[in-house]
């Protein structure tokens, strides 16, 4: 088997929709946005990630049904336990890309067995790497039966899983986005596992964008772009004349997947841009918002949920050490963002009034 070096050409199409991209990228950077309005964005984009991407692999439950799970409402679901395990499973795999993304070190073999092990985990706190399949698997027509694709051998998945992850860590000049979506391609085109590739597929495309700087402050979801036209993302992922993995799969020219994946792209960072712009905060929030450092502005998102934080609190939203944590907080104390309230050992923190303000 030849080294993994995927085929494409960088077209005008391609090129017009990543200077889209770019252009969004870099002007939701200045954007105030109020940090109430920044928290509700984030939840609706992992609520539209979450509903999606289980609903391209079959998943029956609503939007509202996947947000009453979520939100860990008594529901009653019974007919459809395997589908709300999904939601589980899926919301828990997010959180963990969430982490990975956070994290400088490369992206590894183990992180996405992991990823996959959250995907298929039913909302486990705790999974352990799952292995790649030992056997072969087919995907079929659900109506028809004949087949649609037949993934290379059980045998060969470990290194064209190796050399698939040796090129997503490499240093070179492909774009981001473009590099995104050829690891989506190829994911589902090894189908390392029996089940789950999908939606590992899609989590993966979304870390490799967050680690590099395209996570548009949480705000986006590419998820719904495949789901409202689940032909168009089969026709366009279905790539050469055979379905046999060995006969030209490997090799084949994937521009059309990637001139539709980057188009989807550039839709989805034009859309939530717009939504943002439109709601951006008043001048005077502004004047404030700039008073503040990157981690005072992010720490707002933690405030909008609770009044008061604790040492604890602050550690494991930075992932700090808890001496790192006191220290940042003494350092907030004495430049008059926060308040402390309450004796040393039990000690929590409020934001001075005009910061409070700002939250609502």
């Amino acid at each position: 088997m030849a080294k993994f070096s995927p085929n494409y050409t960088l077209t005008n199409t391609i090129t017009n929709n990543l200077l889209k991209i770019e252009h969004v990228k870099e002007n939701i950077k200045g954007l105030p946005i109020n940090p109430q309005l920044l928290t509700s964005l984030r939840r609706s984009a992992r609520l539209s990630s979450v509903h999606y991407s289980t609903q391209i692999e079959g998943n029956r439950l609503s939007q509202e049904e996947v947000s009453d799970i979520l939100s860990k409402k008594n529901i009653k679901l019974k007919a459809r336990v395997r589908d709300e395990k999904e939601i589980k499973g899926y919301y828990m795999a997010l959180d963990f890309m969430d982490k990975l993304a956070k994290r400088k070190s490369s992206i590894s073999e183990t992180d996405i067995k992991k990823l996959h092990a959250y995907v298929e985990g039913g909302g486990r706190k705790t999974v352990k790497p799952t292995p790649y399949r030992e056997a072969q698997n087919v995907i079929t027509d659900s109506l028809s039966g004949r087949i649609v694709y037949m993934p290379p051998e059980a045998k060969d998945v470990p290194i064209l899983m190796k050399e698939f992850i040796d090129w997503i860590n490499e240093e070179n000049e492909i774009p981001i986005p473009i590099k995104a979506g050829i690891a989506h391609y190829q994911f589902v085109t090894v189908h390392p596992y029996f089940d789950g590739n999908g939606r590992t597929a899609r989590l993966l495309t979304t870390l490799i964008l967050h680690k590099h700087g395209y996570d548009l402050k949480g705000i986006y979801s590419l998820e719904e772009y495949y789901a409202k036209d689940l032909q168009g993302y089969y026709d366009a992922i279905t790539i050469g004349t055979s379905h046999n993995y060995y006969m030209g799969r490997a090799e084949a020219d994937i521009t059309k997947w990637l001139e539709y994946f980057i188009h989807g792209m550039a839709l989805a960072f034009t859309s939530v841009y717009k939504k943002a712009e439109a709601n951006k905060t008043s001048k005077d929030e502004t004047a404030i918002l700039r008073e503040l450092d990157a981690q005072q502005r992010r720490v707002l998102e933690l405030f909008e949920a609770q009044k008061f934080v604790t040492a604890n609190d602050i550690a494991e939203f930075f992932r700090f050490s808890p001496r790192s944590a006191r220290l940042l907080l003494k350092n907030w104390v004495d430049e008059g963002f926060i308040l402390p309230q309450g004796q040393s050992r039990q000690r929590k923190y409020c934001l001075v009034e005009k910061y409070e303000k700002i939250i609502g």
